[in-house]
């Protein structure tokens, strides 16, 4: 038996150097390994048994949560969205790494580096040094993303909306791209479709709706509805000087924002409202919840994401006016990695392309982004892509149901996601809409017809 192994590591030999080395290096492995397991072995026993407790609380809650992820991984997507969790997750956190500097500073002074060979002295204090910024750091990491993610989920599910049921087995979530650029006054929405998914599967329909649809009929019980009874522009009837789809938010917010006294209490505006109506009455399809994103703080969260892989299929200027003067460059063919500026072109630009176009290459540059959310490259640039979602985003959707649709949201990026584009390619005129096809295009869409029976 050697030398070392005879001698506790609470009374060892001090005179030898070469045994006092080696209780160091023992003492700060145990302390990173276990954090008080060298207290309890060759120090203040009381602090140590502080330190193992936590240490030992920590690890049934990683193992808890692992375990609970395997069995209801929807109880740990809550848990992940829910302020009140991350918070608690955040003090303990902190706690556990103020924990751990104090069980590091009293292991220094265990280790008795004057004891210890010279030549070890330096190695294991930096060794100390290394491992506290590895632990407490890793720790107040957690500490850190937690209070980010906290402070973005208030931000942009900071409304008053409740809970609701899936309507005939799917949510339907009104997507709007807002336009507030330099040459708009105000905000306009630029694209608007119509998310359904199976509550159940995951497998999602997206509709696409033209700007410029003309006509539309509100929903029953619209306020609107007793304005535009015949449908919104009919025999160019309406309060602004476009009577189109998109004009419907700018009458609602500028003209009668009376008729919505409870929006914005209800994380909504009058004109959201007014246009979810519209697509309503449209698709007779009940929209439940809804969101915006401000095409002007957009590219900030493409930038943020590191870019994004489109390919162009027709080149598309940017800048310039409707006869093309003026453009300052042009997107070309092909195969491109976009930064946020010329990603935004992309999808904005307006001349040399019809509004079809346009909103073939919006729907393309929404895939490609859904493409970059990525485990690594979010975790990789947690805090840059938090700041800009939450100066791009904001919806309805109650922050209690967010474990719920991240769970729903995986089912429905393993499946094909069905596409209507409410467009003359598919036989919707936008001036003079066909009202029952649109519905009946829609309806066979979310509610396919079940395969006859083969006789036998």
């Amino acid at each position: 038996m050697s030398a070392y192994t005879a001698l506790p590591i609470r009374h060892p030999n001090t005179q030898s150097r070469t045994v006092m080395t080696r209780r160091a290096w023992w003492l700060v492995a145990m302390n990173f390994l276990i954090p008080g397991s060298a207290q309890v072995l060759a120090g203040n026993r009381r602090l140590g048994r502080i330190g193992l407790v936590a240490t030992l609380t920590m690890w049934v809650l990683v193992v808890a949560a692992l375990l609970l992820y395997l069995a209801t991984p929807q109880t740990i997507y809550n848990l992940a969205t829910n302020s009140y969790a991350l918070l608690l997750a955040q003090i303990v956190l902190v706690a556990y790494a103020f924990l751990w500097i104090v069980l590091t500073i009293n292991t220094l002074s265990l280790v008795k580096l004057i004891r210890a060979r010279p030549s070890s002295r330096a190695w294991i204090a930096l060794a100390t040094v290394a491992l506290l910024v590895v632990s407490v750091g890793g720790a107040g990491a957690g500490a850190y993303y937690a209070g980010i993610t906290r402070g973005t989920l208030q931000s942009i599910f900071g409304g008053g909306a409740a809970s609701v049921p899936p309507v005939d087995g799917h949510y339907n979530i009104l997507l709007l791209g807002g336009d507030a650029g330099p040459d708009r006054e105000g905000l306009r929405p630029d694209s608007m479709s119509v998310v359904s998914v199976d509550a159940e599967t995951g497998a999602a329909t997206m509709i696409g709706l033209p700007r410029d649809l003309h006509n539309m009929p509100f929903s029953d019980g619209s306020p609107m509805k007793k304005l535009y009874p015949n449908g919104y522009g009919y025999n160019g009837r309406c309060d602004v000087s476009a009577c189109m789809l998109n004009s419907v938010y700018t009458e609602a917010e500028v003209r009668h924002p009376d008729l919505y006294p409870d929006a914005i209490k209800n994380g909504s505006r009058p004109g959201i409202e007014a246009t979810k109506e519209a697509i309503e009455g449209t698709l007779d399809l009940e929209i439940q919840y809804y969101v915006l994103i401000d095409m002007q703080g957009f590219s900030d969260l493409i930038d943020a994401l590191g870019g994004v892989d489109i390919t162009v299929p027709k080149r598309v200027p940017v800048g310039g006016d409707e006869n093309l003067v003026g453009v300052a460059e042009w997107i070309e063919v092909g195969e491109h990695h976009m930064n946020g500026y010329y990603a935004l072109w992309y999808a904005r630009s307006r001349h040399g392309s019809s509004d079809y176009e346009r909103m073939e290459r919006q729907r393309q540059l929404q895939a490609a982004i859904l493409k970059q959310f990525t485990p690594a490259n979010v975790l990789s640039k947690f805090q840059v892509i938090a700041q800009a979602g939450s100066q791009v985003v904001k919806t309805d959707i109650p922050q209690d149901m967010l474990g719920y649709f991240v769970e729903l949201a995986l089912k429905t990026k393993e499946l094909p996601i069905t596409n209507i584009e409410l467009t003359p390619a598919s036989g919707i005129q936008p001036e003079e809409p066909d009202f029952d096809k649109i519905r009946s295009m829609v309806d066979a869409a979310l509610h396919p017809a079940s395969p006859a029976p083969s006789g036998g």
